[in-house]
């Protein structure tokens, strides 16, 4: 996409049922059409832990696309707080 503001990162939280339905690379796959880089990855308990960077506008859409989740996933919620850029993404993944 074309940067529509200064470079950001957020870390955020998906919590419901959004493990072992493919979140992870859903996540993987918008990044790819928003231009995206960091990664997705899952946590002991339950929730999958997104780490994105973009210009802010790009990441607000991001998580509304992280809200709905794929088809098999039941998003009950996303919590996000904003970081500085690092810059130390090439691309995004989806991790262990």
């Amino acid at each position: 996409m074309v940067s529509r503001g200064r470079q950001r990162q957020i870390v955020a939280l998906a919590e419901g049922h959004v493990q072992g339905v493919g979140y992870r690379a859903f996540c993987a796959h918008e990044a790819s059409l928003f231009g995206v880089t960091g990664y997705a990855q899952n946590l002991p308990d339950g929730r999958v832990r997104v780490v994105a960077e973009a210009d802010e506008g790009t990441l607000r859409q991001f998580v509304e696309r992280l809200r709905e989740g794929p088809p098999m996933s039941v998003v009950r919620q996303v919590t996000f707080q904003w970081e500085d850029y690092t810059g130390d993404y090439p691309g995004f993944e989806a991790v262990i």
